[in-house]
């Protein structure tokens, strides 16, 4: 996940305490069976992991890989397995020191004769640098970014998984946005950090979208941290508000509002800022705060750490049905 570490947690500055978190799923039965209505596919959070490990067992999948070219062949024919529409928007992005790096975007379209859609989407790169490891001497090694990348990935696939048979009045735009984790390492001492390092595959697409009628999007950015909760990311606020509440209460009526809190979070350089700023696409992110430790990311954030078995199926399952709760509550 591309963050700058001026990211502030409050538009104030100021750092609000997480409430605690009793239990993983608010609606349940009598017997602690998650509540789905019946017209909703039940999330399956045992196959978005599977899918997080399959994305993982390429290794890093950092840009210029085998890894990286390999994975991005798995993402194309998986989500072509499910009868989705894909596209490649393949580019050139030149990294902060330079480097020339060949990369594409990969787009999975739903329904995608529909003039009405939406946007889901994450970023399918690995960070290059370990920079926030606790241990020095891995900062330059990469991040195998289970929770930073695949996580969002497998959501999307799991989702495109469920949906493929369903009869959808509306499109659905599953996007995977390459070289998003390439933003300036935390020890280059002759490079000073800015927002347009991060989020480049993103900024290629807000110049270029591939297609009309998408109403609003959702970015999702370590979705499956263990003990994650979900704030109201600034720029979110700032640009679609609107769709921040749709979300929101999408999880209150999936009976995950544990897991999204209603206070206000910071501000974050992401890939839906781009989508914001140039395409005029109203995009939220969902992504965590963790309100212990220097970055608020969580422990595993651009560490040797960002593993599959630091993934945490509960919160998968809390995001992946909140969506699809949001999916079927639209109204054109």
């Amino acid at each position: 996940m591309t963050k700058i570490l001026y990211t502030c947690f409050s538009i104030l500055g100021i750092f609000f305490m997480m409430q605690s978190c009793g239990g993983k799923n608010q609606a349940s039965t009598e017997n602690g069976d998650t509540v789905v209505a019946s017209n909703i596919p039940n999330f399956k959070a045992d196959s978005a992991y599977s899918f997080i490990e399959a994305q993982c067992a390429f290794g890093p999948r950092v840009m210029n890989s085998v890894a990286h070219d390999n994975c991005g062949k798995y993402l194309v024919d998986q989500f072509s397995k499910y009868g989705l529409k894909v596209i490649t928007q393949k580019s050139t992005f030149k990294r902060y020191d330079g480097l020339v790096m060949p990369g594409y975007n990969i787009i999975a379209q739903l329904n995608s004769k529909a003039k009405t859609r939406i946007m889901i989407a994450s970023h399918w790169d690995s960070r290059p640098w370990a920079d926030n490891d606790p241990d020095s001497s891995k900062w330059k090694m990469p991040v195998m970014a289970a929770n930073d990348g695949a996580s969002g990935v497998g959501v999307m696939l799991e989702l495109a998984r469920l949906l493929k048979s369903e009869k959808l009045a509306i499109g659905i735009d599953f996007v995977c946005f390459d070289a998003e984790d390439v933003g300036v390492p935390q020890w280059e001492k002759n490079v000073k950090d800015n927002e347009n390092t991060w989020c480049l595959g993103a900024q290629y697409w807000a110049h270029h979208p591939h297609a009309g009628g998408i109403k609003f999007g959702v970015l999702l950015d370590m979705v499956g941290g263990q003990g994650a909760h979900f704030y109201r990311e600034g720029y979110s606020m700032r640009y679609a508000s609107g769709v921040v509440n749709e979300v929101w209460q999408a999880s209150k009526t999936a009976g995950f509002a544990d897991f999204f809190n209603d206070e206000s979070g910071g501000f974050i350089t992401d890939d839906h800022l781009p989508v914001n700023r140039i395409a005029n696409v109203q995009m939220v992110d969902i992504i965590p705060y963790y309100p212990t430790g220097e970055s608020g990311f969580g422990p595993t954030w651009h560490t040797t750490h960002d593993t599959p078995e630091n993934i945490d199926q509960n919160t998968l399952k809390a995001v992946g049905q909140t969506l699809l709760q949001l999916i079927y509550n639209y109204k054109k």
